[in-house]
Protein backbone atom coordinates (compact mmCIF):
# COMPACT_ATOMS: atom_id res chain seq x y z
CA UNK A 1 0.00 0.00 0.00
CA UNK A 2 1.38 3.60 -0.96
CA UNK A 3 -0.41 6.71 -0.17
CA UNK A 4 0.41 10.28 -1.75
CA UNK A 5 2.30 12.67 0.34
CA UNK A 6 -0.25 15.41 -0.58
CA UNK A 7 -3.55 13.92 -0.34
CA UNK A 8 -5.02 10.34 1.00
CA UNK A 9 -5.42 8.61 -2.32
CA UNK A 10 -3.54 5.60 -2.42
CA UNK A 11 -3.31 2.19 -4.32
CA UNK A 12 -6.88 1.07 -3.79
CA UNK A 13 -7.11 2.97 -6.96
CA UNK A 14 -5.31 0.47 -9.44
CA UNK A 15 -4.47 3.31 -11.98
CA UNK A 16 -3.17 5.84 -9.44
CA UNK A 17 0.64 6.28 -10.28
CA UNK A 18 3.29 8.71 -8.31
CA UNK A 19 6.05 11.18 -8.73
CA UNK A 20 9.33 10.78 -7.76
CA UNK A 21 8.16 12.67 -4.46
CA UNK A 22 5.35 10.21 -4.42
CA UNK A 23 2.63 13.26 -5.11
CA UNK A 24 0.03 10.72 -6.66
CA UNK A 25 -1.52 11.53 -10.15
CA UNK A 26 -4.76 12.90 -9.12
CA UNK A 27 -2.97 15.65 -7.60
CA UNK A 28 -0.55 16.10 -10.73
CA UNK A 29 -3.56 16.18 -13.02
CA UNK A 30 -5.28 18.97 -10.29
CA UNK A 31 -2.73 21.54 -10.78
CA UNK A 32 -2.13 21.02 -14.41
CA UNK A 33 -5.50 20.67 -15.53
CA UNK A 34 -7.98 21.75 -12.91
CA UNK A 35 -6.81 24.13 -10.95
CA UNK A 36 -5.86 26.78 -13.81
CA UNK A 37 -9.27 26.73 -15.42
CA UNK A 38 -10.54 27.05 -11.74
CA UNK A 39 -11.82 30.25 -10.33
CA UNK A 40 -13.99 29.88 -6.99
CA UNK A 41 -14.79 33.02 -5.87
CA UNK A 42 -11.97 35.38 -7.81
CA UNK A 43 -12.40 38.41 -10.02
CA UNK A 44 -12.77 36.26 -13.42
CA UNK A 45 -15.08 33.35 -11.27
CA UNK A 46 -17.63 36.43 -9.98
CA UNK A 47 -17.65 37.05 -13.56
CA UNK A 48 -18.56 34.33 -15.00
CA UNK A 49 -21.27 33.73 -12.38
CA UNK A 50 -22.79 36.90 -13.33
CA UNK A 51 -22.64 36.24 -16.92
CA UNK A 52 -23.93 32.64 -16.38
CA UNK A 53 -27.50 34.30 -13.99
CA UNK A 54 -27.91 36.51 -17.26
CA UNK A 55 -27.72 34.71 -20.07
CA UNK A 56 -30.43 32.04 -18.09
CA UNK A 57 -32.63 35.11 -17.03
CA UNK A 58 -32.63 36.65 -20.89
CA UNK A 59 -33.10 33.00 -22.58
CA UNK A 60 -35.70 32.08 -20.61
CA UNK A 61 -37.45 35.25 -19.54
CA UNK A 62 -40.58 34.66 -21.67
CA UNK A 63 -41.18 30.95 -19.76
CA UNK A 64 -42.60 29.90 -16.70
CA UNK A 65 -38.78 28.66 -15.35
CA UNK A 66 -35.15 29.65 -15.15
CA UNK A 67 -33.78 26.89 -14.58
CA UNK A 68 -34.57 23.30 -13.23
CA UNK A 69 -32.55 21.86 -10.19
CA UNK A 70 -32.47 18.35 -8.67
CA UNK A 71 -32.74 18.41 -5.11
CA UNK A 72 -31.83 15.37 -2.89
CA UNK A 73 -31.50 17.08 0.74
CA UNK A 74 -27.99 17.06 0.36
CA UNK A 75 -25.57 19.81 1.20
CA UNK A 76 -24.92 20.82 -2.32
CA UNK A 77 -28.07 20.74 -3.94
CA UNK A 78 -29.72 22.71 -0.76
CA UNK A 79 -27.07 25.32 -1.33
CA UNK A 80 -27.64 25.62 -4.81
CA UNK A 81 -31.14 25.86 -4.27
CA UNK A 82 -30.49 28.51 -1.48
CA UNK A 83 -28.15 30.56 -3.72
CA UNK A 84 -30.10 30.55 -6.89
CA UNK A 85 -33.31 31.68 -5.07
CA UNK A 86 -32.22 34.08 -2.49
CA UNK A 87 -28.41 35.44 -4.29
CA UNK A 88 -29.72 35.15 -7.77
CA UNK A 89 -33.11 35.59 -7.99
CA UNK A 90 -33.64 32.47 -9.82
CA UNK A 91 -37.10 31.25 -10.70
CA UNK A 92 -36.61 26.80 -9.80
CA UNK A 93 -38.83 24.10 -10.52
CA UNK A 94 -37.25 21.50 -8.19
CA UNK A 95 -37.30 17.97 -8.90
CA UNK A 96 -36.71 14.87 -6.63
CA UNK A 97 -36.40 11.83 -7.71
CA UNK A 98 -37.73 8.97 -5.31
CA UNK A 99 -36.19 5.56 -5.83
CA UNK A 100 -37.52 4.11 -2.89
CA UNK A 101 -34.43 4.87 -0.43
CA UNK A 102 -34.99 8.04 0.74
CA UNK A 103 -34.10 8.29 4.82
CA UNK A 104 -36.74 10.67 6.52
CA UNK A 105 -33.97 13.29 7.14
CA UNK A 106 -33.51 13.64 3.55
CA UNK A 107 -37.28 14.20 3.25
CA UNK A 108 -37.19 16.73 5.54
CA UNK A 109 -34.62 18.59 4.57
CA UNK A 110 -36.22 18.95 1.06
CA UNK A 111 -39.08 20.25 2.44
CA UNK A 112 -37.42 22.46 4.63
CA UNK A 113 -35.51 24.21 2.00
CA UNK A 114 -38.50 24.24 -0.68
CA UNK A 115 -41.06 25.66 1.89
CA UNK A 116 -38.55 28.62 2.97
CA UNK A 117 -37.26 29.35 -0.23
CA UNK A 118 -40.85 29.14 -2.01
CA UNK A 119 -39.82 26.59 -4.88
CA UNK A 120 -42.28 24.62 -6.76
CA UNK A 121 -41.26 21.07 -6.00
CA UNK A 122 -42.39 17.78 -8.00
CA UNK A 123 -41.95 14.64 -6.42
CA UNK A 124 -41.44 12.08 -8.94
CA UNK A 125 -41.84 8.55 -7.65
CA UNK A 126 -40.09 5.39 -9.54
CA UNK A 127 -41.92 2.38 -9.88
CA UNK A 128 -40.72 0.32 -6.85
CA UNK A 129 -40.59 -3.07 -8.06
CA UNK A 130 -38.98 -1.62 -11.19
CA UNK A 131 -36.22 -0.27 -9.27
CA UNK A 132 -35.94 -3.14 -6.89
CA UNK A 133 -35.08 -5.98 -9.51
CA UNK A 134 -32.94 -3.80 -11.33
CA UNK A 135 -30.99 -3.61 -8.33
CA UNK A 136 -31.11 -7.16 -7.50
CA UNK A 137 -29.56 -7.73 -10.73
CA UNK A 138 -27.06 -5.38 -10.20
CA UNK A 139 -25.97 -6.74 -6.98
CA UNK A 140 -26.03 -10.69 -8.81
CA UNK A 141 -23.67 -9.11 -11.11
CA UNK A 142 -20.79 -8.62 -8.86
CA UNK A 143 -19.96 -4.75 -10.34
CA UNK A 144 -18.54 -2.11 -8.32
CA UNK A 145 -21.03 1.02 -9.16
CA UNK A 146 -24.23 -0.17 -7.38
CA UNK A 147 -25.34 3.17 -7.18
CA UNK A 148 -26.30 3.37 -11.22
CA UNK A 149 -30.27 2.46 -10.78
CA UNK A 150 -30.70 5.03 -8.59
CA UNK A 151 -28.65 7.69 -10.72
CA UNK A 152 -29.93 6.82 -14.23
CA UNK A 153 -33.46 7.11 -13.03
CA UNK A 154 -32.67 10.66 -11.09
CA UNK A 155 -31.02 12.02 -14.84
CA UNK A 156 -33.88 10.67 -16.71
CA UNK A 157 -36.74 12.14 -14.81
CA UNK A 158 -34.92 15.42 -14.50
CA UNK A 159 -33.95 16.26 -18.12
CA UNK A 160 -37.35 14.83 -18.75
CA UNK A 161 -39.25 17.49 -16.70
CA UNK A 162 -36.73 20.00 -18.05
CA UNK A 163 -38.06 19.07 -21.47
CA UNK A 164 -42.01 19.24 -20.67
CA UNK A 165 -41.38 22.45 -18.90
CA UNK A 166 -39.21 24.34 -21.94
CA UNK A 167 -36.38 24.66 -19.16
CA UNK A 168 -32.86 25.23 -21.14
CA UNK A 169 -31.10 25.02 -17.79
CA UNK A 170 -30.50 22.40 -15.60
CA UNK A 171 -28.61 23.71 -12.22
CA UNK A 172 -26.23 20.69 -10.87
CA UNK A 173 -24.55 20.50 -7.59
CA UNK A 174 -21.56 18.57 -8.56
CA UNK A 175 -18.38 20.76 -7.57
CA UNK A 176 -14.67 20.80 -7.65
CA UNK A 177 -14.38 22.07 -4.33
CA UNK A 178 -15.68 18.80 -2.91
CA UNK A 179 -15.33 16.51 -6.38
CA UNK A 180 -12.28 16.81 -7.92
CA UNK A 181 -10.89 13.68 -7.25
CA UNK A 182 -12.70 10.79 -8.32
CA UNK A 183 -10.94 7.27 -9.64
CA UNK A 184 -12.38 5.89 -12.92
CA UNK A 185 -11.60 2.55 -11.52
CA UNK A 186 -13.81 2.72 -8.81
CA UNK A 187 -17.01 3.09 -10.71
CA UNK A 188 -18.56 3.23 -14.39
CA UNK A 189 -20.77 5.28 -16.22
CA UNK A 190 -24.22 5.67 -14.69
CA UNK A 191 -25.87 6.74 -18.08
CA UNK A 192 -24.37 3.26 -19.54
CA UNK A 193 -27.81 1.90 -21.04
CA UNK A 194 -26.17 -0.79 -22.74
CA UNK A 195 -24.44 -2.49 -19.46
CA UNK A 196 -27.81 -1.82 -17.82
CA UNK A 197 -30.05 -3.52 -20.55
CA UNK A 198 -27.01 -6.46 -20.70
CA UNK A 199 -27.20 -6.93 -16.65
CA UNK A 200 -30.77 -7.28 -16.31
CA UNK A 201 -30.79 -9.34 -19.48
CA UNK A 202 -28.55 -11.60 -17.63
CA UNK A 203 -29.57 -11.99 -13.94
CA UNK A 204 -32.88 -11.33 -14.39
CA UNK A 205 -35.66 -8.08 -13.98
CA UNK A 206 -39.02 -8.84 -14.71
CA UNK A 207 -39.89 -5.28 -14.15
CA UNK A 208 -37.59 -3.48 -16.34
CA UNK A 209 -39.83 -2.55 -19.35
CA UNK A 210 -40.90 -0.18 -16.53
CA UNK A 211 -37.51 1.54 -15.31
CA UNK A 212 -36.88 4.71 -16.96
CA UNK A 213 -33.99 4.64 -19.38
CA UNK A 214 -31.84 7.15 -21.18
CA UNK A 215 -30.43 5.97 -24.98
CA UNK A 216 -26.82 7.18 -25.42
CA UNK A 217 -28.69 9.49 -28.33
CA UNK A 218 -30.63 10.82 -25.70
CA UNK A 219 -28.45 11.58 -23.51
CA UNK A 220 -25.57 12.67 -25.39
CA UNK A 221 -26.78 14.13 -28.56
CA UNK A 222 -30.42 15.04 -28.49
CA UNK A 223 -30.10 16.52 -25.19
CA UNK A 224 -27.55 18.58 -25.50
CA UNK A 225 -27.35 19.25 -29.32
CA UNK A 226 -30.50 19.13 -30.59
CA UNK A 227 -32.94 20.35 -27.62
CA UNK A 228 -29.61 22.59 -26.28
CA UNK A 229 -29.92 22.06 -23.04
CA UNK A 230 -27.43 23.24 -20.71
CA UNK A 231 -26.33 21.90 -17.11
CA UNK A 232 -24.63 24.71 -15.23
CA UNK A 233 -22.33 24.06 -12.24
CA UNK A 234 -22.57 27.32 -10.54
CA UNK A 235 -21.14 26.23 -7.39
CA UNK A 236 -17.36 25.68 -9.16
CA UNK A 237 -17.83 29.91 -9.51
CA UNK A 238 -17.91 30.41 -6.26
CA UNK A 239 -15.96 29.99 -2.98
CA UNK A 240 -17.83 26.95 -1.94
CA UNK A 241 -17.02 25.29 1.60
CA UNK A 242 -18.89 22.45 2.68
CA UNK A 243 -18.40 23.47 6.19
CA UNK A 244 -19.94 26.93 5.78
CA UNK A 245 -22.44 25.99 3.65
CA UNK A 246 -24.00 23.34 6.58
CA UNK A 247 -23.82 25.94 9.04
CA UNK A 248 -25.75 28.55 6.58
CA UNK A 249 -28.32 25.73 5.94
CA UNK A 250 -28.82 24.86 9.80
CA UNK A 251 -29.17 28.29 10.77
CA UNK A 252 -31.41 29.50 7.86
CA UNK A 253 -33.92 26.63 7.50
CA UNK A 254 -33.27 23.95 10.27
CA UNK A 255 -31.57 21.54 7.90
CA UNK A 256 -29.99 19.01 9.32
CA UNK A 257 -26.71 16.93 8.15
CA UNK A 258 -27.03 13.14 7.24
CA UNK A 259 -23.54 12.29 8.01
CA UNK A 260 -21.20 11.46 4.68
CA UNK A 261 -20.97 12.42 1.31
CA UNK A 262 -24.57 11.16 -0.44
CA UNK A 263 -25.57 9.59 2.59
CA UNK A 264 -29.02 11.78 2.36
CA UNK A 265 -29.76 8.35 0.64
CA UNK A 266 -29.83 4.98 2.98
CA UNK A 267 -28.78 2.64 -0.09
CA UNK A 268 -25.79 5.46 -0.80
CA UNK A 269 -24.98 5.16 2.37
CA UNK A 270 -24.35 1.56 2.56
CA UNK A 271 -22.90 1.27 -0.55
CA UNK A 272 -20.19 3.57 -0.49
CA UNK A 273 -20.15 2.79 3.40
CA UNK A 274 -19.80 -1.02 3.52
CA UNK A 275 -20.12 -2.86 0.01
CA UNK A 276 -17.58 -0.81 -1.71
CA UNK A 277 -14.86 -0.75 1.54
CA UNK A 278 -15.62 -4.09 2.36
CA UNK A 279 -16.30 -6.00 -1.24
CA UNK A 280 -13.80 -4.12 -3.76
CA UNK A 281 -11.06 -2.15 -0.81
CA UNK A 282 -12.69 1.15 -2.68
CA UNK A 283 -12.93 3.78 0.36
CA UNK A 284 -14.87 7.06 -0.98
CA UNK A 285 -14.09 8.54 1.85
CA UNK A 286 -10.33 8.86 0.91
CA UNK A 287 -12.09 10.34 -2.80
CA UNK A 288 -13.90 13.22 -0.85
CA UNK A 289 -11.64 13.90 1.71
CA UNK A 290 -8.35 14.21 -0.85
CA UNK A 291 -10.58 16.70 -2.79
CA UNK A 292 -11.60 18.76 0.31
CA UNK A 293 -7.23 19.09 0.91
CA UNK A 294 -6.95 20.02 -2.81
CA UNK A 295 -9.27 22.68 -2.47
CA UNK A 296 -7.85 23.92 0.96
CA UNK A 297 -10.61 23.14 2.78
CA UNK A 298 -9.24 20.42 5.02
CA UNK A 299 -5.32 19.64 6.07
CA UNK A 300 -4.24 16.09 5.33
CA UNK A 301 -3.86 15.43 8.84
CA UNK A 302 -7.39 15.82 9.11
CA UNK A 303 -8.50 13.89 6.57
CA UNK A 304 -6.20 10.65 8.29
CA UNK A 305 -7.69 11.66 10.92
CA UNK A 306 -11.55 10.88 9.67
CA UNK A 307 -10.39 7.78 7.75
CA UNK A 308 -8.75 6.53 11.17
CA UNK A 309 -12.57 6.18 12.21
CA UNK A 310 -14.50 3.53 10.63
CA UNK A 311 -17.01 4.64 7.79
CA UNK A 312 -19.76 1.96 9.76
CA UNK A 313 -20.06 0.54 13.16
CA UNK A 314 -20.72 -2.53 13.13
CA UNK A 315 -24.83 -2.24 14.97
CA UNK A 316 -25.38 0.13 12.33
CA UNK A 317 -24.51 -1.74 9.21
CA UNK A 318 -26.24 -4.61 10.23
CA UNK A 319 -29.18 -2.66 10.59
CA UNK A 320 -28.84 -0.84 7.53
CA UNK A 321 -28.64 -4.30 5.77
CA UNK A 322 -31.62 -5.99 7.00
CA UNK A 323 -33.23 -3.20 6.13
CA UNK A 324 -31.73 -3.15 2.53
CA UNK A 325 -32.58 -6.96 2.17
CA UNK A 326 -36.15 -6.69 3.33
CA UNK A 327 -36.68 -4.01 0.27
CA UNK A 328 -35.20 -6.15 -2.14
CA UNK A 329 -37.44 -8.71 -0.63
CA UNK A 330 -34.34 -11.41 0.01
CA UNK A 331 -32.82 -12.90 2.71
CA UNK A 332 -30.13 -11.19 4.73
CA UNK A 333 -28.11 -14.34 4.38
CA UNK A 334 -28.60 -14.05 0.47
CA UNK A 335 -28.12 -10.43 0.71
CA UNK A 336 -24.58 -11.00 2.09
CA UNK A 337 -23.32 -13.90 0.07
CA UNK A 338 -23.58 -11.31 -2.64
CA UNK A 339 -20.78 -10.25 -1.00
CA UNK A 340 -18.63 -12.97 -1.39
CA UNK A 341 -19.44 -13.69 -4.53
CA UNK A 342 -16.25 -12.77 -7.05
CA UNK A 343 -15.96 -9.10 -7.82
CA UNK A 344 -16.57 -8.30 -11.83
CA UNK A 345 -15.27 -5.04 -13.58
CA UNK A 346 -17.59 -3.32 -15.88
CA UNK A 347 -15.67 -5.12 -18.84
CA UNK A 348 -17.37 -8.07 -17.89
CA UNK A 349 -20.77 -6.91 -19.31
CA UNK A 350 -21.82 -4.69 -22.55
CA UNK A 351 -20.57 -0.75 -22.49
CA UNK A 352 -20.67 1.87 -23.83
CA UNK A 353 -16.75 2.88 -23.16
CA UNK A 354 -15.93 3.02 -27.12
CA UNK A 355 -19.29 5.23 -27.67
CA UNK A 356 -18.55 7.59 -25.56
CA UNK A 357 -14.77 7.45 -26.50
CA UNK A 358 -15.79 7.88 -30.09
CA UNK A 359 -18.00 10.86 -28.71
CA UNK A 360 -16.16 12.82 -26.47
CA UNK A 361 -12.92 12.66 -29.63
CA UNK A 362 -15.23 13.83 -32.06
CA UNK A 363 -17.08 16.39 -29.81
CA UNK A 364 -13.62 17.77 -28.91
CA UNK A 365 -12.59 18.26 -32.68
CA UNK A 366 -15.39 19.75 -33.87
CA UNK A 367 -15.15 22.50 -30.90
CA UNK A 368 -11.83 22.82 -32.05
CA UNK A 369 -12.44 23.58 -35.52
CA UNK A 370 -15.72 25.88 -34.60
CA UNK A 371 -13.08 27.68 -32.12
CA UNK A 372 -10.33 28.14 -35.12
CA UNK A 373 -13.71 29.34 -37.28
CA UNK A 374 -15.19 31.89 -34.74
CA UNK A 375 -11.11 33.02 -34.35
CA UNK A 376 -10.86 33.66 -38.30
CA UNK A 377 -14.11 35.63 -38.57
CA UNK A 378 -13.34 37.87 -35.33
CA UNK A 379 -9.84 38.44 -37.41
CA UNK A 380 -11.83 39.32 -40.75
CA UNK A 381 -14.13 40.81 -38.94
CA UNK A 382 -16.88 38.97 -40.66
Amino acid sequence: MQICTRCVMDTTDPEIRFDRNGVCSHCLNFEQNVRPRWHPGDEVGQRMLDEMVARIKETQKDKEYDAIIGISGGVDSSYLAYWATRLAGLRLLAVHVDAGWNSELAVQNIERIVRNLGIELYTHVVDWEAVRDVQLAFFRAGVANQDTPQDHAFFAALYQFATENQIKYVLHGSNLATESVLPFAWGHDPMDTDQITDICKRFGAPAFDRFPLVSFYRYYIYYPFIRRMKVMRPLDFMDYSKEKAIELLEKEFGWKYYGGKHYESRFTKFFQGYWLPQKFSFDKRKAHLSSMILSGQITRAEALEQLATPSYDEATWKQDAEFIAKKLEISVDEFLSLMSQPNRHFTDYKNNANKRKWYFRTTAILFRILHKVRSLRATLKI
